[in-house]
């Protein structure tokens, strides 16, 4: 059996295991009172949502509004799937919601059609309202291209090892995906993240870099960081009294859809918790990777040795990973944080706004959980190192003869 058959039938052992730990643990995750959604109570409104692809065929008009001098534009479009397949519409854009000159579309761009049907029942007579509007661009095929381009330069530069760390990713978004839909089902945020990363870290781990020791140095330390980072992440979302509802919109809506018992905090939580997987899979296996090219050199370093020479590769690498973390994060929020900067307000005022603090804390409990996990991985990787030499010493001795 060729290596490549191997990685592909233990990609497909992970996802057997994974749907088979969603399944069993999914009774114990699950809060109490959740329970399957319910109908719409009588005479409330029901709204019923259809998306379609369509192509605009030609601008009709194209202008700029007054006050504020916002762009705006009617288009035709040519429907192409969906209950309206083959007709022609007209849609305004600008008019009753706010553009920008890069949403203005061009003869010949595909677009999503979102039709929306809300029908209210009162005094036994039935009133529908029908609202039918330009979603987005369909990006599709740019998105294909781009992926197909990753793929392409991961397997040229990365070959064998390449190809293992596409299938992890893979399996990460599996999971990651996995854990937003048992979130979205009202299942425990808190409880479904950590299981979930766990998993996630488990399988990608071995998935890549084979069952060695060094993987289970690795394994290890991310396993006792990912749980002192969660850790560290509780007590301060707490302290700094998060409420979850730092994005207003999304938390709204959420609640609209979701009802008033979605647990905004340990969303947040479960957030944190995901963003700082990447870059802990990094950390802990350099780490443990430069104790075992350590070990390898010297056969005779102690632990101890093992664990200073570590430290000091660490220290480089905790400089550059917080600072990779910081930007990531910075880099997320830069809209909101734009939208802060408008307001004539002191800095200590906006620092307390919960969207501002709710970055701050995510920022560090998240580095706090990386540095920590330098000196567990190092010391867990150090003290299998010698274990190892001295497990492989002893193979190798040969008793004396009688």
């Amino acid at each position: 059996m060729s290596k490549l058959e191997r990685y592909l039938i233990g990609g497909i052992i992970a996802l057997v295991v994974l749907a088979v730990v969603a399944i069993v643990l999914g009774r114990w995750l699950v809060p109490a009172g959740a329970s399957p959604e319910e109908p719409p109570a009588p005479g409330a409104p029901v709204t019923e949502s259809e998306t379609m692809k369509a192509r605009v065929v030609d601008i009709l008009e194209e202008g700029v509004r007054e006050p504020g001098g916002y762009p705006y534009q009617r288009v035709r479009l040519y429907v192409e799937d969906g209950s309206l397949a083959g007709q022609q519409i007209e849609i305004e854009e600008g008019t009753v919601n706010i553009i920008s000159n890069e949403r203005l579309f061009s003869v010949g761009d595909r677009v999503l059609l979102v039709r929306d049907e809300t029908c209210l029942v009162q005094a036994g007579q039935e009133t529908c309202f029908e609202h039918t509007y330009i979603s987005d661009f369909v990006r599709t095929a740019p998105v294909l291209w781009i992926a197909a381009l990753f793929v392409a330069l991961v397997l040229l530069v990365g070959r064998g090892r390449g190809l293992r760390s596409l299938a992890g990713t893979l399996l990460s978004l599996v999971i990651i995906l996995a854990i937003v839909l048992l979130i979205a089902a009202k299942y425990n945020p808190v409880g479904v993240s950590l299981v979930g990363s766990a998993v996630l870290l488990l399988s990608t781990t071995y998935l890549v870099y084979g069952w060695n020791y060094k993987a289970h140095a690795a394994v290890i330390g991310m396993m006792l960081s990912l749980m002192l980072t969660w850790v560290l992440a509780a007590l301060f979302v707490s302290w700094a009294h998060l409420t979850g509802m730092g994005d207003l919109e999304n938390a709204s809506y959420l609640a609209i859809e979701l009802g008033a018992d979605v647990d905004f905090r340990g969303i947040v939580l479960a957030g944190i918790t995901i963003g700082a997987l990447g870059v802990l899979d990094d950390i802990c296996v350099g780490q443990a990777s430069a104790v075992f090219e350590l070990v390898n050199a010297n056969r005779d370093m102690s632990w101890l040795d093992l664990l200073r020479s570590s430290l000091n590769i660490g220290r480089d690498h905790i400089a550059a990973m917080v600072n990779t973390l910081l930007l990531a994060y910075v880099g997320a929020s830069l809209p909101l944080m734009l939208v802060f900067t408008i307001y004539a307000e002191p800095l200590w005022y906006r620092i307390n706004r919960e969207p501002i603090t709710e970055e701050i804390v995510r920022t560090l409990a998240g580095s706090l959980g990386l540095i920590l996990a330098v000196p567990i991985t190092g010391l867990v990787a150090s003290l299998i190192a010698r274990w190892a030499v001295k497990k492989e010493r002893a193979k190798h001795d040969v008793e004396p003869s009688a």
